[in-house]
């Protein structure tokens, strides 16, 4: 699955780069010793905001795809049901 990939890639390298990010601006302007969890907190809303914007079409193609997949599902299971309701 491709599109699932690309998609949690994407979010995860975003992330590193929200962190990053986030980060340098703390070591900047406090010349102290990183916090885990400020920076942490910081990034996880910053790269859920931006990957809400930037990456709009890979979250559409994975949703496609996972769309796909569940009507594929859904059609061999009518099958199934209407060779047993004819058999019967």
């Amino acid at each position: 699955m491709k599109e699932f990939a690309v998609y949690t890639g994407l979010r995860i390298g975003l992330f590193a780069a929200s962190y990053a990010l986030v980060g340098g601006i703390w070591l900047i302007f406090t010349r102290d010793r990183l916090p885990l969890i400020l920076p942490l907190l910081a990034a996880l809303v910053i790269s859920g905001i931006a990957s809400y914007f930037l990456l709009d079409r890979q979250r559409d193609a994975l949703a496609l795809r996972i769309q796909g997949g569940a009507d594929k599902a859904n059609r061999k299971l009518e099958e199934r049901r209407a060779r047993e309701d004819g058999g019967l």
